[in-house]
């Protein structure tokens, strides 16, 4: 399965949502100045990439479970 192109793809997908998560997480933490001018688009980029990942996961089940 780990050789699977669209697996590696959905890992990416994945990895990309926990890396917005950790920035905005980040900033929140931190609050300032970054917090204050970005907050709002880096939950925006984080829904966006929330729900491709999602997208990609259900196209992998679909397609591995014989559809």
């Amino acid at each position: 399965m780990a050789s699977d192109p669209l697996f590696i793809i959905v890992g990416i997908a994945v990895l990309i949502v926990l890396g917005i998560l950790m920035v905005g997480i980040g900033g929140f933490g931190l609050g300032g100045e970054f917090n204050r001018k970005h907050a709002n688009r880096v939950m925006r980029l984080r829904i966006l990439a929330q729900a491709l990942a999602v997208l990609l996961i259900l196209v992998f089940v679909f397609f591995r479970r014989g559809g």
